[in-house]
């Protein structure tokens, strides 16, 4: 990702941007202590995304989220998680569209991390991690809905799913 084109994290304008909450949240803060290695995720998951809303401040987070996970070695479900759940619900009626002034950046971000998904998949990671991934690269490929399914449904749910339809325990060792 060009870095020139990521909105500065030293940048006022991330003062008047709202998050999931419908009101000012300036994620810059949580977003540099992330980079220095600070577990911030907990705020990050609650200020950036609320009940399916989103933000303006959550759209500009993700091409700084994704700047970030690239110098990591490791990167687990928060990152991609995050990341589906803000993409996903940037679709949803009601929650603002991406501004015109961050939509190439934000598109580079989404090119960006199908190769640190890619990367991710060949380590060894657990399977919440897996599925975010594979729920990721599904939203980065412009498959919202299977994107939407794979990050966000659970183990139980997966279960559930491939019992019914697909007669898992009759059918498969």
């Amino acid at each position: 990702m060009d870095t020139q084109k990521l909105l500065s994290l030293d940048d006022a304008k991330w003062k008047e941007f709202e998050g999931g909450y419908r009101s000012p949240y300036d994620a810059s803060f949580a977003l540099r202590s992330l980079r220095d290695g600070v577990d911030v995720w907990d705020e990050l998951w609650n200020e950036l995304h609320h009940q399916g809303d989103v933000g303006i401040a959550s759209y500009a987070a993700v091409p700084q989220l994704v700047a970030i996970a690239a110098t990591l070695v490791r990167r687990d479900w928060n990152f991609y998680g995050l990341i589906a759940t803000i993409e996903t619900e940037r679709h949803r009626k009601g929650n603002p569209s991406v501004p015109d002034w961050l939509m190439e950046s934000y598109q580079d971000a989404w090119h960006q991390v199908m190769e640190i998904a890619a990367a991710d998949l060949a380590r060894n990671c657990e399977a919440l991690t897996v599925q975010t991934i594979l729920g990721v690269l599904a939203l980065a490929k412009g498959e919202i809905k299977l994107g939407a399914l794979l990050s966000t449904v659970d183990s139980s749910e997966v279960d559930e799913w491939v019992e019914q339809r697909l007669g898992w325990s009759e059918q498969y060792r």
